[in-house]
């Protein structure tokens, strides 16, 4: 009898070990990669913000952004990176394919150019890409496996996009959801957050302010709900508008100006001439500060959300550098400020459910996109954004940002189909389930 309940402790203490030895490991990755990712975010953020300020106390650096452009291909080329971004962070953790090192010092200076001359674009992109890049190779030190290798690379993702915006639970759960919707990597959960509170932790200490908005949420009524959930399903057609937009005009730049160097120009060029066109600068750099009017103030131009549009996809199309999200929360927020009043809603609550809806509808995470109305604007209208983002994700289809991204189950029915965001549409024919075994049946 002694012998049994000895072998049965002994059994169960080394199945404990095995739990303990696996949140150690990824307690310490999750440290390291949040360190790194805290520094080299706030170093990126402080850059940028710089090369921003830079820009608007010298205007005629506008001019400088077909140069900048060019300057941005040669350091592409120079360290073999040309054509690499978003999409590859996230075919790493679907596939396991590897990350160069040498993208980390060229997404960052291609971004700091793109905002010092006055290319729209965000910081989101970049900070997907270097904290993917960096939680790879903390991975690579720490000589784990394949499939570990694809969690580290979802931490740094976290760790990075919480150091640029200060909101750690929604980074947390945007890395883990982003890869494959339908599917959340739990084991994934404690190393992101880990790394998310220590990069969070660390851009604090270097003077990173957290993105926050002062909104008051209106009380909660049958109404507004009504009137809230109008608003939500048109910021799902403008998500429909903005990522049509940004893949189609890319597709055209690509097939009509081939070649890096000449579309980079040629897109410098609209671009500046579009700004001077429109008479202002609005709509250079990420915009922060028409969607703090829009959120705080309540003001923006009826149509600066699609003029917003048209800049961020020349300037992303031609090659320059930054991100998708930051633009689609001035998308978001300026049309929501403009649409809003019209419907009875207060213009500032407007422009933050804006915000929220068509940020959901573009990258399909509603579980993420709540967290991040709640970090941004506090709890007070939470059951509105809930339901904004509910059905900015049902009625936006299977639109994306990103192209590599998977939708495992439909939005319409109980239903596994496996399809890329962009290339599926309701009632069409899907891709068969993957085979057992597969790179692809990994998430499951």
């Amino acid at each position: 009898m002694g012998q049994v309940i000895f072998k049965r402790m002994w059994a169960w203490l080394m199945h404990t070990r095995l739990y303990i030895r696996a949140l150690g490991k990824w307690i310490s990755l999750a440290v390291v990669t949040g360190l790194a990712c805290g520094v080299v975010g706030s170093a990126f953020h402080i850059g940028v913000e710089g090369a921003t300020m830079l820009r608007q106390l010298h205007p005629w650096l506008l001019w400088c952004l077909p140069a900048a452009g060019l300057l941005v291909v040669s350091i592409y080329k120079l360290t073999g990176t040309e054509g690499q971004g978003t999409n590859d962070i996230i075919d790493q953790v679907h596939l396991g394919k590897g990350l160069s090192l040498l993208l980390l010092p060229a997404i960052f200076l291609g971004t700091v150019l793109t905002h010092l001359c006055g290319g729209s674009a965000g910081r989101e992109g970049a900070a997907l890409q270097m904290g993917g890049t960096l939680g790879y190779h903390t991975g690579l030190l720490f000589h784990l496996d394949d499939r570990d290798l694809r969690t580290a690379t979802m931490t740094g993702m976290a760790a990075f996009f919480a150091a640029l915006f200060g909101t750690p639970l929604a980074a947390t759960v945007f890395a883990m959801m982003v890869i494959s919707i339908g599917v959340i990597y739990h084991a994934a959960f404690i190393p992101c957050l880990t790394a998310s509170l220590v990069a969070y932790g660390v851009s604090i200490l270097m003077g990173v302010e957290p993105t926050h908005f002062a909104m008051t949420a209106p009380e909660l009524e049958l109404w507004m709900l009504v009137r809230v959930a109008v608003l939500a399903a048109l910021c799902a057609l403008v998500c429909v508008l903005l990522c049509g937009t940004l893949h189609t005009v890319e597709k055209w730049m690509h097939v009509h100006l081939a070649n890096p160097w000449l579309r980079i120009l040629a897109g410098g060029a609209a671009v500046v001439a579009l700004t001077h066109l429109c008479g202002t600068t609005d709509y250079n750099g990420a915009g922060m500060e028409v969607i703090t009017a829009a959120v705080e103030q309540g003001q923006a131009r009826p149509l600066a959300f699609l003029l917003k549009i048209v800049f961020t996809s020349i300037t992303l199309a031609a090659g320059f550098k930054g991100g998708e999200v930051v633009p689609s929360f001035f998308v978001g927020a300026t049309f929501g400020c403009a649409v809003g009043p019209l419907l009875g809603i207060p213009a500032e609550f407007a422009a933050a459910i804006g915000l929220v809806a068509v940020f959901c509808g573009a990258v399909n995470c509603p579980l993420a996109s709540i967290f991040l109305s709640v970090e941004l604007f506090g709890d007070g209208g939470l059951l509105y954004f809930a339901l904004a983002c509910g059905i900015s994700y049902m009625l936006s289809g299977y639109n994306g940002l990103y192209s590599s991204q998977t939708i495992l189950y439909s939005k319409l029915k109980a239903e596994y189909i496996n399809v890329h965001t962009n290339s599926h549409h309701a009632g069409r024919p899907h891709a068969k389930p993957p085979t057992r075994g597969s790179l692809r049946d990994w998430p499951e």
